[in-house]
């Protein structure tokens, strides 16, 4: 493109990379605006022309403003540059939408790439100055940008969580059971089916409103504030009242309210975890970077909203606000990720089709045999609407939401919150199990882990220190003695007691060598006041550690030094060995640094000490060296083998971490993600520019992904997700929001981030990952629950119809009435069916992987067995009815036997549907459910009221029976529930090796085909 006179240069790149201003303050504002308008229309049409293949900026994660947008910026920006009257150029390398609660003038506030700006050239800039903003110009920036405040989500109203209740298909077909019942005359039964569809709506969003009402109040409702300077004096304000252009103090302990770049520094350190998953505090500069590709934890020279101040102290410009901050960007990247459907939904949703079509089709079938028999059409349709609406699971619905209320409650007794009904089902199903290290994998809390004193290494667990398997006291190794004091004093971390208890406050790594000491039993505080702190000269950027002169009444100075070990070891002219103070040689340097390199290479944070006690202690050279001490953030205690059992349940563990490679090899091996196998990983600098299909391939593969950022962790979650696997993510920062969302099963651990809690299925409250197993047994547990009740429905269901169909094609008449068959559909499907949905967990719940997401929830050999379970009920109704019918022919007695024998074989076989394998001649018995036998007894003494009671006897159409009757129908029921128990002991005694018939349980395959564990 050609530039105008008078102006220096411009360039475009279609509104895709950066547009580059360079403009000359001599020339008329309107000629630069025109200008501008110029690049802005050819830009637009370059758009246009753009290939659909055409890669995005790296840097820009949200649609294009449009072109009036566009244009507005770069007026404003003309306009100011022209005002200021010097020459300014910037990268913009992206241009932020404004929040839809700002006004129209907030457009103006962009996401620049300030790290690569001169500290001056951005406090100009924003118009701004070492004496901060004055009044004035704060409340014309609250007025353009709006608070700085994130948009927070709309919660969902009490009535549309209620009515969310009736989207699923089974309620549904409730409803129009309900709508038949009432067209053939059932209005009672239409009355109790829609009775059912209420209670089970109103018990769903009962539960869930309690669950967000609880991650509510968990929120952490602190407003935080800031010291910023304004009108020339430093002031305490509220973190919602920060506007850019704002000179932010940071302090230790400070909570960085606002994004800004840093124009001084003191020794600042800043740790970052929540938005980089870096358990180390970044040390921080004010110098320009150059590279515009530096992921954040990298940006040293910037701090973000969200962030805390762990170290030193510092000034800098804020930059962006509210939306336009990072973490703004990153909730907006949460607001635009899909939240998949739960396993069970898709499996209920396709169960709900194969019963429509079952039910039509026997319905039709059950009609055409009855009038090709000679039956009148009125009766057969009556019949086949009835038999349509006993082929409906009516107890289904509310079977699924008890079982997933009665998890609900027993995982809060677990410390675990569950914030979707579905989610904790979903746990079940995890074939994947991603978990960020800080805060997850690890504590985030950084501890001394090995140390090197008097040429020997020790272990650090649990503050207790190790020489090869032997327990040591330090206060009785005199190397190593030393080596913890010199470090306790050549710190800053302050120890007090507050509420009984010793505080720590310092730097991560400062801290962890103080509690080091305090572990050891050494008193730092007495340590200090015996040693008086003279001087303090701080690590700079050339001088990678840090020294401070300490006296001691009656003793000579001592210089305590600690930093990197190569450079105080080239301080150190001696060493300490076996209580001797000996001169270094080569050889023994050569041995320390091969022992630093061996510390470094187990991603260790690795540290050296010296000291020196002489009248010129004050002088940084002839040290003598104590060692090394090398600090981690370690793993949680016992998460190997947790690990391990994620393993043997079918879960494949895959960690995902802010850190560098190495820290993050050194973790997984230790954790033996890779089951002793080598241990495969990827650094995901440039996971943007994989192909979606490669990292998909290599997802399934490897067991870490290191340096990633929230756009990657999501990538990587959805690259499983395409892959076909269900995917569990854990995290506790701000940077896990998006791929908490966009997983199967989003679980945020304990007191993290509150944007990590808002967008989790699950809370682990007590910050233990091991919650995890019992929160999958209870997943699995709902699962096989849910399984079993609609096992026992079909079976139940089938049976009408196989009783109906059977004695209608057989010419024997209809042996059960529609209000029969209504009465035995609710009598059965409901209590039996709730005391299934608690069954507790089977002994080898997780002894078997997860099930395959894509199965339906009844599979063809389950059918099977279906099949010969409701056959076997038929059986008992019809070898009662044939009976009856030989005796006295069609009427109510036999129809009585019948509807007797099949309500007994139903209730009967509620002990059947308990286990797949599990049969009652097992020496082994199953836990116990004391709704079972509650179930089964109501039960039974419902239906002797239809026996014993004339008026439900009318109004259901049946007959007296005598006690030889009654004997029949009940020795039918008892055969078919007895057949079905030895054919599946049979089944499994036939599959298993002879060794193990003695009673050993092993997996082999269920009756008819089916495989069950």
């Amino acid at each position: 493109m050609g530039t105008k006179p008078g102006v220096r240069s411009v360039s475009a790149s279609a509104l895709t990379g950066t547009v580059l201003i360079l403009f000359d303050p001599d020339k008329p504002i309107d000629e630069i605006i025109a200008l501008l308008e110029e690049v802005a229309e050819s830009a637009s049409h370059s758009k246009d022309r753009m290939p659909a293949s055409q890669p995005r900026s790296e840097t820009r994660d949200f649609s294009l403003p449009s072109l009036p947008a566009i244009w507005n910026d770069l007026k404003s920006f003309a306009g100011r540059a022209a005002r200021q009257g010097n020459f300014i150029s910037s990268a913009l390398r992206s241009l932020s939408p404004p929040r839809s609660d700002q006004s129209e003038s907030s457009k103006e506030q962009r996401q620049q790439e300030w790290r690569l700006v001169e500290a001056d050239d951005v406090i100009t800039f924003w118009q701004s100055s070492r004496t901060g903003l004055d009044s004035r110009q704060v409340e014309s920036r609250l007025r353009e940008y709006g608070y700085n405040v994130l948009p927070q989500a709309e919660p969902r109203s009490t009535l549309a969580i209620f009515l969310g209740q009736f989207r699923s298909l089974p309620v549904v077909l409730l409803i129009g059971s309900s709508v038949i019942s009432a067209l053939t005359g059932g209005v009672v039964d239409a009355l109790v089916i829609l009775g059912v569809v209420f209670l089970n709506a109103g018990i769903g969003a009962l539960t869930e409103r309690k669950s967000e009402r609880t991650i509510t109040s968990l929120l952490n409702a602190r407003q935080p504030t800031a010291l910023a300077v304004r009108d020339n004096r430093v002031q305490e304000i509220k973190g919602e009242e920060v506007v850019v252009g704002d000179l932010l103090v940071l302090t230790r302990g400070a909570y960085v309210a606002a994004d800004a770049r840093l124009i001084e520094v003191e020794r600042l350190t800043v740790d970052e975890s929540l938005l980089t998953g870096e358990s180390v505090p970044a040390t921080k500069t004010v110098r320009r970077l150059d590279s515009p590709l530096l992921p954040l934890g990298e940006r040293v020279n910037m701090v973000y909203r969200g962030t805390v101040v762990t170290g030193g102290s510092g000034l800098a410009v804020v930059v962006a606000t509210g939306g336009g901050a990072e973490i703004g960007r990153i909730q907006s990247l949460i607001a635009s990720t899909y939240q998949p459907e739960t396993t069970m939904q898709r499996q209920l949703r396709g169960l709900g089709n194969q019963l429509v079509s079952g039910a039509g089709a026997a319905c039709g079938l059950m009609f055409v045999v009855g009038l090709l028999r000679g039956y009148g059409l009125r009766e057969m349709l009556q019949s086949s609407i009835a038999l349509a609406v006993a082929a409906i699971p009516e107890g289904l619905p509310v079977v699924a939401t008890t079982t997933l209320v009665y998890g609900v409650k027993n995982m809060r007794e677990r410390n675990v919150l569950v914030r979707r009904l579905e989610a904790i089902e979903s746990l079940g199903a995890v074939q994947v199990m991603c978990l960020d290290k800080t805060g997850t994998i690890t504590m985030n809390r950084m501890s001394v882990v090995s140390a090197v004193a008097g040429m020997n290494r020790f272990r650090v667990v649990g503050g207790q220190f190790f020489l090869g398997e032997e327990a040591i006291n330090p206060l009785a190794h005199e190397e190593l003695l030393w080596l913890i004091q010199i470090s306790a004093l050549c710190n800053e971390s302050e120890v007090s007691r507050e509420n009984g208890s010793t505080v720590i406050k310092g730097t991560p790594t400062e801290s962890a060598i103080v509690q080091m000491a305090l572990d050891s039993g050494i008193d730092v505080s007495e340590l200090r006041q015996e040693w008086t702190l003279v001087r303090t000269v701080y690590r700079t950027e050339d001088r990678n550690y840090m020294s401070t002169l300490h006296r001691a009444d009656g003793r000579p100075e001592l210089l305590a030094v600690k930093g990197n070990p190569q450079e105080v070891l080239a301080l150190s002219r001696w060493y300490m060995q076996d209580g001797q103070v000996r001169e270094l040689t080569e050889q023994v340097r050569s041995d320390i640094r091969a022992e630093n390199e061996r510390m470094a290479g187990a991603a260790l944070r690795v540290l050296g000490v010296a000291f020196r006690e002489d009248d010129e202690a004050s002088v940084e050279q002839g040290l003598v060296w104590l060692g090394m001490v090398g600090i981690l953030d370690p793993p949680r205690e016992g998460l190997r083998d947790l690990i391990g059992v994620f393993r043997k349940a079918g879960s494949k563990t895959v960690m995902i971490t802010g850190d560098q490679s190495a820290t993050a090899y050194a973790i997984g091996k230790e954790l033996d993600l890779s089951a002793g196998q080598p241990l495969e990983m990827i650094d995901s600098i440039r996971l943007e520019d994989m192909d979606p299909e490669l990292l998909g391939a290599l997802a399934k593969r490897v067991q870490i992904f290191s340096r990633v950022n929230p756009s990657n962790k999501l990538q990587i979650v959805q690259a499983l997700q395409r892959e076909g696997k269900v995917v569990a993510m854990t995290g506790d920062g701000i940077n896990d929001g998006p791929a908490l969302k966009a997983s199967d099963i989003g679980i945020a651990i304990g007191k993290g981030a509150e944007v990590a809690r808002e967008v989790a299925d699950i809370i682990l409250l007590d910050d233990r990952l091991e919650t995890m197993i019992s929160a999958i047994e209870q997943g699995r547990t709902i699962y096989d629950d849910i399984k079993k009740s609609i096992h026992f429905i079909a079976a139940t269901n089938l049976s009408e119809i196989m009783v109906m169909l059977g004695a209608v094609g057989a010419g024997m008449g209809q042996p059960l009435n529609p209000r029969q068959l209504l009465w035995i559909n609710l009598l059965t499907d409901v209590l039996p069916e709730l005391a299934l949905a608690v069954e507790p967990p089977e002994t080898d719940v997780l002894n078997h992987p997860p099930r395959d997401p894509a199965a339906p929830i009844i599979a063809a050999p389950e059918f099977r067995r279906i099949g010969v379970e409701a056959g076997l009920m038929t059986g008992a109704a019809l070898t009662s009815y044939s009976i009856g019918f030989a005796r006295w022919g069609t009427g109510q007695r036999a129809s009585t036997m019948a509807f007797l024998s099949l309500t007994s074989a139903q209730l009967l076989h509620t002990i059947s549907s308990r286990s797949t394998h599990h049969t009652i001649f097992d020496r082994e018995r199953l836990p116990d459910n004391k709704y079972i036998p509650i179930a089964i007894g109501a039960g039974f003494a419902v239906e002797l009221l239809s026996e014993f009671a004339p008026k439900l006897r009318r109004i259901l159409g049946t007959a007296r029976l005598g006690i030889g009757d009654l004997l029949i129908c009940g020795g039918a029921a008892l055969a078919s529930f007895a057949t079905n128990e030895v054919l599946k002991f049979v089944e499994r005694y036939r599959f298993k090796p002879a060794e193990l018939k003695a009673g050993a349980e092993e997996t082999s395959p269920g009756y008819l085909g089916e495989t069950y564990e």
